[in-house]
């Protein structure tokens, strides 16, 4: 991977950086104009995988047009997570695709569905796809595994039900506080 500092929006900046031979361009800086002309620019240039960041939703048809796979409003992004984590100290994200979100919660102990059943929990548009127990036993889960303290329980969710994903794991593995 090469990263470039300078004008983007130059062409000749662009060739010297070798784009003829790019296979991805990422802009990332804060004003959209110029990381749609970039992109537009890398477009032009025949690169294959042409991402950004788009600051300002109301940009993102443009971007969109160009056919730049995009990550709206990073500001909003980067403020959502770290509530989340705030709110969830034993959350951990491992990955955000399109459409989702995979990250681990640990069961504590004390939690209302400590030594149930995964078949016993409330499960609204979220998977449990492994556990990692307490001496690093690795399960692939089924409905009738139980739920141990300290369980570390990779989840997918979908992007729009993360929130009440959170809620429900909250409510059942998470201990009720005094």
């Amino acid at each position: 991977m090469l990263a470039i500092t300078g004008d983007s929006t130059d062409s000749s900046v662009l060739d010297d950086a070798g784009i003829d031979r790019a296979q991805s361009l990422v802009a990332t800086t804060s004003d959209d104009a110029v990381n749609l002309m970039t992109c537009w620019l890398a477009k032009r240039y025949n690169v294959t995988n042409v991402v950004s960041i788009v600051n300002q939703k109301q940009h993102s048809a443009f971007f969109k047009e160009v056919g730049v796979k995009i990550s709206e409003n990073p500001d909003e992004l980067v403020a959502t997570r770290l509530y989340y984590w705030a709110e969830n100290p034993n959350l951990q994200q491992l990955a955000s695709i399109p459409g989702g979100t995979i990250f681990e919660f640990v069961a504590e102990d004390g939690a209302p569905f400590i030594d149930h059943e995964i078949r016993e929990l409330e499960v609204k548009n979220f998977v449990f796809i492994a556990i990692r127990r307490a001496g690093g036993e690795l399960i692939i889960p089924s409905g009738n595994v139980r739920i141990r303290p300290g369980d570390s329980i990779t989840v997918f969710t979908k992007k729009e039900a993360e929130r009440e994903c959170l809620d429900i794991l909250n409510r059942q593995l998470k201990k009720a506080e005094d």
